[in-house]
C-alpha cells in the first residue's frame, strides 16, 4: 500500500476518534449546564438561567430539558415569544416527539394566540390521526389559561374525531368538570372511563369522594343511571362508603358484582372490605363482614378460612348475628380450616350464642370445645357469660362460671356478684384485690366509686342495697331508684344515707320524664337540706342545678350554683360549678 494512503487513513481514523472523544465529553458538559440553569432557576435568577438554557440550545437545538427550562423562566421575564422559534426548530428536527408538540401548543396558549394554537394542534392531529395526545394537550393548554369552555369543546371534538366512544378523553373531561365544580359531569365521565379500564377505579373514587355534600346525590345518580356500567356503580358504592353510608354502599356494590366469579370481582370485594375497615359504625362493620364472606368464596385455602373467621367478628360487631352464624357454620364444616381460624370462629360463635341469650348452649360449648380456644379468648368468654347470667339475675350460675378464673377481671366480676347478693365486705375485698387495672378505665372508675359508697354505708351486709343495685345492672332503673330510696331511709345519719340518696337522685335525673325529674329534685333537696359535711351535698346541688337548666329554669340554677360555691368553697366540684354557672347565665333571657 502506498505510504500516502496509509498516512491519509491514519489521519482519518484520528479525526474520527477525536470527534468521538469530544462528543463523549460534551454530554456531561451539557448535563452540567442544565444543572447550573436549574440551580439558577431555583435561586430566582431567571435571566441567568435563561442565558444558560439558550447557550445549551445553540449547541443542541433539540435539547428538551433546556426547552422546558425556558418554558419556566421566560414567562416571568415577559419573554415567552422568544421560545416559539426555538421550539419550532426543535420540532422540525424531531417531528415525532410528542413532548415538543405539546410544548409548542402551550407556548401558543401563553402568547394568547388561539388561532395559531388550533392550527398547530390540528397539524399534530393530522400526523397522528389515531392519538388522543393532540386534543389532550390542546385542551390542557386552554384549561391552564382558564378557557374551560373552549377546553371542553376541544375534548368533545377529539372524542368525535377518534370515533365517538364515551371513554375517549373521559379522564380529561372528568378532571376538567371537577375544576369547574361540575361534579355530576365529572361523575358521568369517570363512569365512562372505568367502564373501559378497571385500573382507573381507585382514582375515580378518590377524586369523586371530594364532592361537596350538596352535590353528592347528583354524583351517585350519574354513576347509577340506567345505562351505567357495573364498574361505575362500584365507584358509586365506594364514594358512598367514604361518606359513611355503608348500607347503601353495599346495596350498590352487590349490584355491581352480579355475574360469574372473576379475578376482578375478587379484587373488588377485597378492596371494598379494606375500605369498609375505615368506617367504624356498626353498619361499616356489617358490610365489611359481608364483603369478606363473599370474598372467601372466591379465594383458595387458607385465605378463605381466615377471611370467614374475620367476617364473623365484623358481622357480630355490626349486629348481624344471622349472617355471622352462617359464616361460622361454613368455617366449622371446613376440614381445611387452619387451627387459628377455627379458634377465632369458635370464639365468635360463642359470642353469638351469648348475645342471642342461648346461655346454656354457650356454657356447654365453652366446656366441651375449650381446647380450640386460646387462654385469653376463653377468659374473655367466661366473663361475657358471667355478665349475661348476672343480667338475668342468675348470680349462683354466674359465680359458677368464674369458679376457676383467677384473673383480675374475674375477681372484679366476682366482686359485683358479691355486691348484688348483699355481701358488701366481700365486694370491697374483691374490688381492692382486682386493683385499678382490671378492664377499662371506666370500669375501674365504677369500682372505685362503688367502694367509696360501700365504705360510707359501714356494714358487712345489706341485701336490700344489693337487690337495688342488681336492678340497676339489669336495666330496671325505676326499681333501682325506689330500692335505693328505701335503703337510704333505713340507714342512720352518717352511715351512707346521703350517698345512697345521691345515687338514687342521679339515676332518676338520667331517666328523664316529669315524674322522675320531680323525684330527682326532691332527693337532691333532701340531701342539700340535711347539712351533711361530706361530698354528697355539693355534688347533689350541682346535679340539681343541671336538672334545672335542662328544665328551662336557669335563674334558679344560678342561685343553687352560687350557694354551692359559697357554702362549699373547698369542694372538688366547685370548678365544674363555675363552668355550669357561666352556661346557665348564658341561658338567662336578656331583658
Amino acid at each position: 500500500m502506498p505510504r500516502s494512503l496509509r498516512a491519509g487513513g491514519a489521519s482519518l481514523a484520528f479525526t474520527f476518534l477525536l470527534g468521538l472523544l469530544l462528543g463523549l465529553q460534551a454530554a456531561p458538559l451539557v448535563g452540567q449546564a442544565i444543572g447550573q440553569g436549574f440551580e439558577l432557576e431555583r435561586a430566582g435568577r431567571y435571566a441567568d438561567a435563561a442565558a444558560v438554557y439558550l447557550t445549551t440550545l445553540r449547541a443542541d437545538p433539540a435539547n428538551l430539558p433546556a426547552l422546558l427550562g425556558l418554558e419556566r423562566v421566560l414567562p416571568p421575564l415577559s419573554r415567552i415569544a422568544e421560545l416559539l422559534p426555538l421550539v419550532q426548530r426543535a420540532r422540525e428536527r424531531v417531528p415525532e416527539n410528542g413532548t415538543l408538540r405539546g410544548l409548542e401548543l402551550r407556548v401558543w396558549a401563553q402568547m394568547n394566540e388561539p388561532d395559531s394554537l388550533e392550527a398547530a394542534a390540528r397539524r399534530w392531529a393530522a400526523v397522528v390521526p389515531r392519538s388522543e395526545a393532540p386534543y389532550r394537550e390542546w385542551a390542557l393548554a386552554l384549561a391552564d389559561r382558564r378557557a374551560f369552555d373552549e377546553a371542553r369543546r376541544v375534548l368533545l371534538l377529539g372524542r368525535r374525531a377518534l370515533g365517538g366512544s364515551p371513554a375517549t378523553l373521559a379522564i380529561e373531561l372528568a378532571e376538567l368538570e371537577q375544576r369547574v365544580e361540575n361534579w355530576e359531569g365529572a361523575a358521568r365521565e369517570w363512569g365512562h372511563a372505568v367502564a373501559v379500564l378497571a385500573d382507573l377505579l381507585p382514582n375515580a373514587s378518590s377524586q369523586l369522594a371530594e364532592a361537596p355534600a350538596p352535590q353528592r346525590a347528583r354524583v351517585v345518580a350519574a354513576l347509577t343511571s340506567a345505562d351505567a356500567a357495573p364498574r361505575a356503580r362500584r365507584v358509586a358504592a365506594e364514594v358512598l362508603l367514604g361518606w359513611g353510608q355503608a348500607t347503601e354502599a353495599w346495596r350498590l356494590f352487590e349490584q355491581s358484582i352480579a355475574g360469574p366469579p372473576s379475578p376482578e370481582i375478587a379484587s373488588a370485594l377485597r378492596r371494598f372490605a379494606d375500605l369498609a375497615g375505615a368506617v367504624s359504625t356498626p353498619a361499616g362493620h356489617r358490610v365489611r363482614g359481608l364483603a369478606l364472606s363473599r370474598w372467601a368464596e372466591l379465594v383458595p385455602s387458607p385465605l378463605a378460612e381466615r377471611a370467614r373467621a374475620e367476617a364473623v367478628r365484623e358481622l357480630i360487631d355490626g349486629g348481624d348475628r344471622v349472617a355471622a352464624r352462617a359464616a361460622l357454620e361454613r368455617v366449622a364444616a371446613d376440614s381445611l380450616a387452619p387451627a387459628d381460624a377455627k379458634s377465632m370462629a369458635e370464639a365468635a360463635l360463642l359470642q353469638v350464642l351469648i348475645a342471642d341469650g342461648q346461655l346454656d348452649a354457650a356454657e356447654r360449648r365453652l366446656a366441651t370445645e375449650s381446647n380450640l380456644l386460646g387462654g385469653d379468648d376463653r377468659a374473655a368468654l367466661r366473663l361475657q357469660l358471667a355478665r349475661a347470667r348476672v343480667a338475668r339475675g342468675e348470680l349462683d350460675r354466674a359465680d359458677a362460671v368464674l369458679e376457676s378464673d383467677s384473673s383480675v377481671a374475674g375477681i372484679a366480676q366476682r366482686g359485683w356478684i358479691a355486691l348484688y347478693r348483699g355481701d358488701l365486705a366481700g365486694a370491697i375485698a374483691a374490688f381492692r384485690s382486682a386493683g385499678p387495672f382490671a378492664g377499662s378505665r371506666e370500669a375501674a372508675t365504677d369500682r372505685t366509686a362503688m367502694v367509696a359508697l360501700l365504705m360510707a354505708v359501714k356494714g358487712d351486709e345489706n341485701r336490700e342495697l344489693g337487690t337495688a343495685l342488681l336492678a340497676l345492672e339489669r336495666g330496671d332503673s325505676l326499681a333501682a331508684v325506689q330500692g335505693l330510696r328505701r335503703v337510704a331511709g333505713q340507714l342512720p345519719p352518717g352511715s351512707g344515707r346521703v350517698e345512697v340518696l345521691l345515687l338514687a337522685g342521679q339515676i332518676a335525673a338520667r331517666l328523664g320524664g316529669a315524674a322522675q325529674e320531680a323525684t330527682a329534685s326532691q332527693v337532691f333537696q333532701e340531701i342539700v337540706s340535711a347539712g351533711d359535711t361530706g361530698t354528697a351535698p355539693p355534688t347533689a346541688e350541682l346535679e340539681w342545678a343541671r336538672l334545672l337548666v335542662r328544665q328551662g329554669r336557669p335563674v334558679e340554677a344560678v342561685q343553687h350554683l352560687e350557694h354551692l360555691i359559697l357554702t362549699y368553697p373547698g369542694s372538688a366540684v366547685v370548678p365544674e360549678a363555675r363552668r355550669e354557672m357561666e352556661r346557665a347565665r348564658g341561658a338567662v333571657p336578656r331583658s
